[in-house]
């Protein structure tokens, strides 16, 4: 590949993706620019940079939707081409207008491409144009509810309700009766203008048993356009996706062909530059659907690039600086198997809501076949402002189960202190049976976790091994010495067990527990996150804090809390009461940190269980509040425009 480059890239957007872009730039030899709101004018993307222009402003509508702002930083730095990243205005036709009017180049698409595929109900009409498979639905703009339950009658429950200008599983509902229809008209066209300024939703047939399947196409200026092989993203919540793999532990190569023969197709029929992906919807039979068409690079990106070895945004930039593609289709390997697990600053435990706060710790994981896309450090403070994704984390391997023992073995050791995150979630995914198995479904998460994520328990043997740490923990840290103990586990009432330490000559411990004998050899220090060490010679990883006089130890996906005293001690707190803890049920309260849209209830009100009580906003997601049982309202306390905090109280209950 030769040929003029660019001089000077301005990435239009953050964190990981913006860290993502400089790394490819750099070994191309190529400047960067770096521009950031005043929330991130010390972040990671703004370090790594040659250069940096602060657009000012919190939200993204101050700031990295501001195309204003971004065409002055484009004049002061004198840059050549942009970047848009994904998100922000990566797939807006109008901000690639006008960086063709200012003579900088797009590293993306046309602008005509990006205008006939971001339409999500245009870009389906070109798909039935091009000989592309698509969901029956009705594809004109729906004026109000009452035309939405006509429309979905007709087509037949369960229908999708979806925003046209939508991305992201924002703007999208699922509704199975005339009355859910109703609800999620309204609440998907209100998602979908604060999201987007675009209301429009249209309706479609929801599949049974879908998987999410997706093929990564790539295209340049001379006509030439390749697939590189499918993402499975079918491992999702609320329509975002969680986990992602290349290839499909699913398809077999004819429906791969087939699949990737339509993706070439469409993203010939615009011809279409530069990366892109075709999403298709997949029943049970491999019958596929065309969904939407991404015209940008995808967040997942990274299994793509490690099972066919091709770095994605050099490829754009070339594209962008109109060179050919390197290679033909039939030049196209997929080796070995990623999985990518995305990790979030939220609290599974509390329905995935939004954490923020400052990373007092961040450790990621490191090794063979193991990447992280990140654009935080130690120190870096996830906002309110911006999507809660604080890093990405792939495994690679060359069969699906050594990738999925890689993974597990990652998540174990990615260390992250100040917020909640959902490393413990991924955790439970990964080891279960049915993912192992590559029975995969949009409804995986729904089916697997019913009642909602309630944390991991270790096995009888996984404890036994966390017992012993903490023993080993205990003496390490000079807070006792070797002999009888008993580790107390978990908050009152709690389980004990009795352990025996004594020292080898080796400087390891022999560690006897109900389950036995073990040898545990490790180096760990009081002020290491990570205890890593062998057990009879196996290697494992354990991470653990002290918290006061116990320590908390996370392996598995669970966290479990270990306090180790000795003997006497835990006899004499067997005798302790068990604190109740206090009646919070008259409260609602926000279970996040965001904005109070609206407040449904007055004063007096009765209210039947389920009933919406007020809507909260964090993280650019609406979250309705229901009510949890029947009763009435005795208060109001929290008003419409006030910004939460968590655990707030917005209203009593008589």
């Amino acid at each position: 590949m030769s040929g003029p480059l660019f001089r000077k890239i301005l990435i239009a957007n953050r964190g990981e993706i913006a860290c993502r872009v400089i790394r490819t730039a750099r070994a191309l030899g190529i400047g960067t620019v770096a521009v950031h709101s005043e929330p991130d004018a010390g972040a990671l993307h703004v370090r790594e940079a040659d250069e940096a222009v602060a657009l000012g402003g919190s939200t993204a509508a101050e700031s990295y939707l501001d195309v204003a702002k971004i065409l002055a930083a484009i004049r002061e730095t004198g840059a050549d081409a942009v970047h848009p990243g994904y998100g922000f205005l990566s797939e807006r036709a109008s901000f690639a207008e006008a960086l063709e009017a200012a003579g900088v180049a797009f590293i993306g698409p046309t602008p005509s491409a990006i205008a006939a595929m971001g339409d999500k109900i245009e870009s389906k009409r070109l798909a039935v144009a091009a000989g592309v498979s698509t969901v029956p639905g009705h594809l004109d703009v729906i004026p109000d509810a009452d035309a939405a339950v006509d429309i979905a009658r007709s087509i037949g429950y369960p229908v999708m309700i979806k925003a046209s200008a939508g991305g992201g599983g924002k703007g999208m509902r699922l509704a199975a009766s005339d009355a859910e229809v109703r609800e999620g008209f309204r609440s998907a066209t209100a998602e979908a203008k604060s999201a987007f300024g675009d209301g429009r939703v249209f309706i479609e047939k929801a599949i049974v048993e879908p998987r999410h399947i997706e093929i990564q196409v790539l295209g340049d200026a001379h006509g030439n356009v390749i697939h590189l092989g499918e993402r499975e993203c079918s491992i999702q919540r609320r329509h975002q996706k969680v986990i992602e793999e290349a290839p499909s532990p699913f398809l077999n190569e004819a429906t791969r062909a087939a699949m990737g023969a339509q993706a070439v197709a469409l993203a010939k029929a615009v011809g279409y530059r530069s990366a892109g992906t075709v999403e298709f919807i997949v029943d049970r039979h491999r019958n596929f659907f065309f969904l939407e068409m991404n015209t940008r690079l995808q967040v997942e990106h990274p299994v793509t690039e490690m099972v066919t070895g091709l770095d994605l945004v050099e490829l754009m930039i070339r594209v962008a600086a109109g060179e050919r593609l390197p290679i033909a289709q039939d030049q196209v390997r997929l080796t070995g198997s990623a999985i990518e697990a995305r990790v979030y600053a939220e609290d599974p435990l509390r329905g995935f809501l939004p954490s923020i706060g400052r990373l007092t710790r961040y450790v990621p994981p490191a090794g063979e076949g193991i990447r992280v896309d990140t654009g935080v450090d130690e120190g870096a403070e996830i906002s309110m402002f911006y999507d809660p994704m604080i890093a990405k984390l792939v495994a690679f391997a060359e069969t699906r189960d050594a990738a999925i023992d890689r993974l597990k073995t990652a998540l174990d050791a990615f260390v992250i202190r100040g917020v909640n995150h959902n490393i413990g979630f991924l955790s439970a995914i990964a080891a279960s049976e049915r993912f192992r198995a590559g029975r995969l479904s949009t409804d995986f998460i729904a089916a697997e976790f019913p009642d909602g994520f309630r944390g991991v328990e270790p096995s009888a043997a996984a404890l036994d091994l966390l017992v012993a740490v903490a023993a080993v923990a205990r003496i390490r840290a000079g807070d006792g010495k070797p002999g009888e103990a008993t580790v107390l586990v978990g908050p009152p009432p709690r389980t004990a067990f009795d352990v025996t330490v004594a020292p080898a000559g080796d400087g390891s411990y022999a560690v006897a527990t109900a389950a036995g004998m073990r040898r545990i050899a490790t180096g760990w220090r009081p002020h290491l996150p990570l205890f890593a060490g062998t057990t009879d010679g196996v290697p494992f990883a354990v991470q653990i804090e002290r918290r006061g006089t116990a320590f908390l130890a996370q392996s598995g996906g669970g966290t479990v809390e270990l306090r180790v005293v000795p003997r006497r001690t835990a006899e004499l707190a067997r005798l302790m009461p068990v604190k109740a803890p206090p009646d919070l049920s008259k409260f609602l309260l926000s279970p996040m940190p965001g904005l109070l849209v609206s407040v449904a209830v007055a004063p007096g009100q009765g209210v039947k269980a389920g009933e919406a009580l007020a809507v909260v906003e964090a993280m650019k997601m609406e979250n309705v509040l229901r009510a949890e049982r029947d009763g009435a309202v005795s208060k109001i306390v929290a008003a419409p425009g006030e910004s939460l905090a968590v655990d707030q109280v917005i209203m009593e209950f008589a």
